[in-house]
C-alpha cells in the first residue's frame, strides 16, 4: 500500500475515534448553567424538566470502546501499511483456485506463519479424521445402512452439494435429482463415489440447428423426442414427428435408436434416456427445441481434493441412500 493511502486511513480512521471522543465529551459538558439534578424551570403537566446527564453506564462504555479502538489498532493492522505490534497477517486473500490454496499453506508454514485457518484445519483433521478412516473402511453400499454415518453425509452434504442439487437433493435444472433413482452413470455406491471424487463433464451435446435443417428441424425432431414418451405421444404434432424420426437418425449414435440412452453391458454412459419423464433442463416443447438447437454440456467438478476421499465415501453412502430407501 502507498504512503498516501497509509496516511489518507489512518487520518480518517484516528480522525474518527478522536471525533467520537470529543462528541462524547462536548455531550457530558453542562452548557445550561443549573446544576445537575436540578430543575430547569419547566413544568407541563405535571411533569418537570430536570437537568441529567447522560447515564454513567452509557456514557463509560462508550469511552471503553474508543479505548478497544485504539488497543486493537496499535495491536493488529487497520492503519494503512502498519502490521501491528503483533504482527498479525491476514492469508489467502488472493486464491483463485484449489491449487492456489495448497501454495498459499505451504507458503506460510515454510515463512513460520501461523494461520488461523491453517491450524484450525489440521486440528479437525486430526480430531475427526479417524473417524472418516474407520468409516472408508466400509464399502457405500453398508455404510448407507449406518445411521450416524449418514448424518454426518448429510452435513456435508447440506455444506457441499446443496448449492448446486438443493437441500432436499431433489436438484433444479441443469442439475440432477439425486432421489429418483435415475442415473446418467448409474447409481450403484462405487459409480456415485467415482462421480463425486472425479467429478464428471459430459462429453456435451453439439448444437443441432444448422444439421438438421434449421428452426423447422430443430421444431420436428423435438416433436419426435417428444412422441417417445407415452404421456405426450398424444399431444405430439404426429405431421411434425413423422419428419424428426428421419433426422433423429443422427442422434440414435449416442441417444439409442430407440431414444433409451447409450449403455454398455448394462451401466448408463451419460447420453440420457428420452423415453422416460425424466428432464434434466426441462421436459417442455420449447426446452427441448433449445436442447437440441444450442446443445448441452453439463460438468459436475471433482470433490477429491477438496474434501478427500475418506469423506466422499461418506457422502456417497449418504447419496446412495436417498435413492434406495425402503
Amino acid at each position: 500500500m502507498s504512503t498516501f493511502w497509509t496516511v489518507w486511513i489512518s487520518v480518517l480512521t484516528l480522525g474518527t475515534l478522536v471525533g467520537c471522543w470529543i462528541l462524547l465529551r462536548w455531550c457530558l459538558t453542562n452548557f445550561a448553567g443549573v446544576p445537575e439534578g436540578e430543575s430547569m424551570g419547566h413544568e407541563f403537566d405535571g411533569i418537570e424538566e430536570l437537568n441529567n446527564p447522560l447515564p454513567k453506564w452509557w456514557s463509560t462504555f462508550f469511552l471503553v470502546t474508543i479505548i478497544w479502538g485504539f488497543g486493537y489498532l496499535a495491536l493488529y493492522p487497520g492503519l494503512g501499511s502498519y502490521q501491528g505490534l503483533f504482527g498479525w497477517k491476514s492469508s489467502n486473500q488472493d486464491v483463485t483456485s484449489l491449487a492456489d490454496s495448497k501454495a498459499q499453506v505451504a507458503s506460510a508454514k515454510e515463512a513460520g506463519l501461523a494461520v488461523q485457518y491453517d491450524r484450525e484445519i489440521e486440528r479437525a483433521n486430526a480430531k475427526f479424521g479417524p473417524i472418516f478412516a474407520e468409516f472408508a473402511k466400509q464399502d457405500v453400499e453398508s455404510l448407507s445402512k449406518d445411521k450416524k454415518a449418514l448424518k454426518i453425509g448429510q452435513r456435508l452434504f447440506l455444506q457441499n452439494c446443496s448449492q448446486c442439487h438443493g437441500s432436499d437433493a431433489k436438484g433444479t435444472t441443469g442439475f440432477p435429482n439425486l432421489v429418483d433413482n435415475d442415473w446418467l452413470y448409474g447409481g450403484d455406491g462405487e459409480t456415485i463415489e467415482q462421480s463425486i471424487l472425479h467429478g464428471r463433464k459430459a462429453q456435451g451435446m453439439i448444437a443441432w440447428e444448422t444439421m438438421v435443417g434449421g428452426e423447422e428441424g430443430v421444431k420436428e425432431v423435438a416433436a419426435y423426442v417428444l412422441s417417445l414418451n407415452p404421456e405426450r405421444a398424444a399431444k405430439v404434432d404426429s405431421a411434425l414427428a413423422a419428419k424428426g424420426e428421419a433426422k433423429f437418425a443422427m442422434c440414435a449414435a449416442c441417444h439409442g435408436a430407440d431414444g433409451t440412452g447409450s449403455t454398455a453391458m448394462g451401466i448408463p454412459l451419460g447420453a440420457p434416456n428420452l423415453t422416460d419423464n425424466v428432464w434434466l433442463y426441462g421436459g417442455s416443447e420449447r426446452a427441448v427445441q433449445q436442447s437440441i438447437a444450442n446443445g448441452r454440456a453439463g460438468v459436475m467438478p471433482a470433490w477429491k481434493d477438496i474434501l478427500g476421499e475418506d469423506k466422499v465415501r461418506v457422502i456417497s453412502a449418504y447419496v446412495y441412500s436417498l435413492s434406495n430407501q425402503e
